[in-house]
C-alpha cells in the first residue's frame, strides 16, 4: 500500500461577534467549535478580526473622531498567550478540532499598538502560530501595526498543511506564493463584511481571490467572512447616512477545491459550512500544473522570504554563558594574538633587510 492522505470535513463560520466584548465574543467562539465539531469537522475557520470585531468605523468618520472607539478595542484587545486564547484552546482540545480565528492582538509592553492576527490552534489546544497581516489596507493602517515575515509560514499536521491570509492579502501574489512555496494544502482567508472601492463588491473579490488562490496552487481554500450584528449597528450607526452603510455590508463565505470549484457556501445570513476534504485530490490537479514543481522555472523566477520577526529591543548581553562558544572564543582570540605576532616580526624583519640594502647601495 503506497502513501496515504489525509481526508476529513472542514467547517466555516460566517457570524457576527458580541462587538467589542471580548469575552462574550470567546464564549460565542467556543460554542460555534463545539457545534463544528458536532458535525463532524476537524477544522473550523472563523472570520477576520472576530474577537472582539472589526472596526468599521475608520470607513465612516474623520480619524479625528475615533479616539473612544480606539481605546475600546484595545482594552477589548487580545493577548497571544492569554485568558482568551487559553478559553479557545480549551475548547479547540474538547472539541478534537484545529481552529484558525481572526483576533485583534496587543502585547502587555505596548499601550497602543495592536496587530491584525489570526491564531492557528490544533487539535490538542496548543497555538501552533500566529500570522499578523503584514499590510493593514488602506483606512485600517489608522488601527493595526503592521506584522512582519515570522508569520509567514504553514503547520504541518495530521489533516494536511495548513496556511492562512488575512483579508486583502489574499489579493497580494507574492503572500500566496509564499505559503504555497512551503507546501501549503489547506488555506484559510477571512473577512469582515464590508465591500468598498469596486462596484463589483466585496464578495466578488473574495471569490475570485479564492477560486484563483485553490487553481493555482491546487488546494483546498476555506473563506470565513463576518456578519454585521444589530449590536454593530446600534452602536456605530449615530447617522442615518452610517446606519445605511453597515446595513447595506453583505457576507460571503465558501469552501473551494482544488480546481478552484466552490464546494459549498453561504451568503447573506449567519451559519456553517461544510465541506469534505480530500487532500489526495490535489495529486491529479497538481499533475498539470504544479507551480512549486515542475510548473515553474527556480532559474528565472524565484522568491525570496524573511521570516524575521519584528521587535523594539534587542538585549546583545546578559545571557547565559556558552562554555563551548567561550572557549571557541578563546582559541580565536589566542589565534589573532599569534597572528598579530607574527605579522610584526615579519615587519621587523623586512625593516631590517631594507635598511641592509639601503646601506649597501651607498
Amino acid at each position: 500500500m503506497g502513501d496515504q492522505y489525509p481526508s476529513f470535513k472542514a467547517a466555516a463560520v460566517q457570524t457576527s461577534p458580541v462587538f467589542l466584548n471580548r469575552e462574550a465574543t470567546v464564549d460565542k467562539a467556543c460554542q460555534l467549535i463545539h457545534e463544528a465539531s458536532r458535525n463532524g469537522a476537524r477544522l473550523v475557520a472563523f472570520p477576520e478580526t472576530f474577537v472582539p470585531g472589526y472596526p468599521y468605523w475608520i470607513w465612516m468618520d474623520s480619524p479625528l473622531k475615533h479616539d473612544q472607539w480606539f481605546v475600546r478595542l484595545f482594552e477589548e484587545g487580545v493577548e497571544i498567550p492569554g485568558p482568551a486564547t487559553d478559553a479557545l484552546c480549551r475548547a479547540a482540545k474538547a472539541a478534537d478540532i484545529y481552529v484558525v480565528i481572526g483576533v485583534n492582538e496587543k502585547v502587555p509592553t505596548n499601550m497602543g499598538t495592536m496587530w491584525n492576527t489570526n491564531v492557528v490552534i490544533d487539535r490538542q489546544g496548543t497555538i501552533l502560530w500566529k500570522h499578523r497581516k503584514l499590510v493593514p489596507t488602506f483606512a485600517e493602517k489608522m488601527i493595526w501595526s503592521r506584522g512582519d515575515g515570522s508569520g509567514m509560514r504553514v503547520g504541518k499536521t495530521d489533516i494536511g498543511i495548513l496556511g492562512t491570509l488575512a483579508c486583502g492579502e489574499n489579493s497580494n501574489t507574492l503572500a500566496r506564493y509564499a505559503l504555497l512555496a512551503q507546501g501549503e494544502q489547506v488555506h484559510v482567508a477571512n473577512y469582515p463584511a464590508i465591500g468598498l472601492g469596486s462596484k463589483l463588491g466585496q464578495n466578488t473579490w473574495i471569490h475570485l481571490r479564492a477560486g484563483a488562490h485553490s487553481c493555482e496552487g491546487k488546494v483546498f481554500t476555506l473563506v470565513s467572512t463576518s456578519t454585521v450584528g444589530p449590536d454593530i449597528v446600534e452602536m456605530l450607526g449615530d447617522t442615518q447616512e452610517k446606519r445605511d452603510f453597515l446595513t447595506s455590508a453583505n457576507a460571503y463565505s465558501a469552501i473551494y477545491g482544488p480546481n478552484g470549484e466552490v464546494l459549498a457556501s453561504i451568503e447573506g445570513e449567519e451559519g456553517i459550512i461544510y465541506a469534505d476534504i480530500n487532500i489526495e485530490e490535489e495529486i491529479a490537479r497538481k499533475q498539470w500544473h504544479d507551480i512549486i514543481g515542475h510548473y515553474n522555472r527556480f532559474d528565472v523566477l524565484s522568491l525570496n522570504l524573511n521570516m524575521d520577526s519584528d521587535q523594539p529591543l534587542r538585549i546583545l548581553s546578559g545571557r547565559p554563558s556558552d562554555p563551548e562558544s567561550e572557549r571557541a572564543t578563546s582559541d580565536t582570540a589566542k589565534l589573532l594574538e599569534q597572528n598579530q605576532a607574527e605579522l610584526q616580526e615579519l615587519r621587523q624583519a623586512i625593516d631590517s633587510l631594507s635598511r641592509r640594502l639601503g646601506q649597501q647601495g651607498k
